[in-house]
């Protein structure tokens, strides 16, 4: 009599754990939680460096709302001071020439390292 289940394709096995894959002859894994186990691993490690620099993009630019929430649209603040609140200021979304001085931005928020080790912060008006 035979199973239910089928018999195993030509001894195919498991691309994550390695049991006897039954089924259809394309079948790659042994059951569902193999199948997502596998394929959110292989998504993870691709997207590890990604998820990285956007995490430390939002971080920067938290820090950069908070000391412009309590300023203003415009203000300066000590190097030293955005660097202890862990600012990451090699991360940025984009550039931009303002008065013919240019600004890194990380989304909305602005920023330039001027003389003597002060950053000018700015918030730049987005209209949707």
């Amino acid at each position: 009599m035979k199973s239910l289940k089928g018999s195993p394709t030509r001894e195919k096995r498991c691309l994550r754990c390695g049991k006897p894959v039954y089924g259809r002859s394309d079948k790659k894994f042994c059951d569902e939680y193999c199948r997502s186990t596998y394929n959110n691993h292989v998504r993870s490690a691709a997207n590890n460096l990604v998820r990285r620099i956007n995490n430390a993009l939002l971080k920067n630019r938290k820090i950069l709302e908070s000391m412009l929430s309590k300023e203003g649209s415009t203000t300066k603040v000590k190097e030293e001071e955005l660097l202890a609140l862990g600012f990451q200021p090699q991360y940025h979304t984009h550039t931009q020439k303002s008065k013919g001085q240019q600004y890194l931005f990380c989304y909305e928020y602005g920023y330039q390292l001027t003389a003597q080790g002060w950053y000018q912060l700015v918030k730049k008006t987005i209209r949707v």
